[in-house]
């Protein structure tokens, strides 16, 4: 027993080190690059599992597990010690499309901050607590009866094209940097509030 442990121990070894040397490892290659590379090593089950807002390890790859779902509709959600800023709604209601990019980039520091410290302390990528956030609501508010208006900027399609942009550049940072410092992913297109 302690032979194979010893084996699959090594050959684990083995595959890190090969994945490390393969192109879609490489930074100095473009994201287009490196992605076209690491798809043709994914089977079209990995690609499908990859698909789950749940991602799971594959370890042949290097590849950790990932949850592609955290909030931060008004701050770092699910967290403690973090700034909780007002309702979408409201920030809208100021029409400063530069304050609400402000907003959104102290919420991305502030989740990217917890995000480091977890992993420091030995933590994992885990559910609400990732750097991908499904944030900014941009469904057009237009029935009060729906329970969710105050996650939106409300009724009119140019000011929550306008917000949901600076929430984005906030979360996202630069986009000259080489790294985003988290993940946005705009939701509810159509289809959600009622009358679409």
């Amino acid at each position: 027993m302690k032979k194979l442990l010893s084996i699959l121990f090594s050959l684990g070894l083995s595959l890190s080190a090969t994945a490390q040397l393969l192109p879609y490892c490489n930074p100095d290659l473009s994201a287009r690059e490196r992605a076209r590379d690491l798809l043709s090593r994914l089977t079209l089950e990995e690609k499908a599992r990859l698909m789950l807002d749940e991602s799971p390890a594959i370890p042949r790859l290097g590849i950790k597990k990932f949850f592609w779902w955290s909030e931060a509709l008004h701050g770092a959600a699910n967290m403690g010690g973090v700034t909780v800023f007002p309702e979408p709604v409201g920030m809208a209601a100021s029409f400063n499309d530069g304050l609400l990019r402000r907003v959104f980039d102290a919420a991305s520091d502030e989740m990217r901050a917890q995000y480091n410290r977890r992993m420091l302390n030995g933590g994992e990528d885990e559910k609400f607590h990732s750097l991908s956030v499904w944030t900014p609501n941009v469904n057009i508010f237009r029935d009060p009866r729906w329970g969710r208006g105050q996650e939106t900027y409300g009724e009119d399609p140019y000011l929550t094209s306008v917000m949901g942009t600076a929430v984005v550049r906030g979360l996202q940072g630069p986009e000259t940097a080489k790294y985003r410092k988290l993940w946005a992913c705009a939701k509810h297109y159509a289809v959600h509030s009622g009358p679409e």
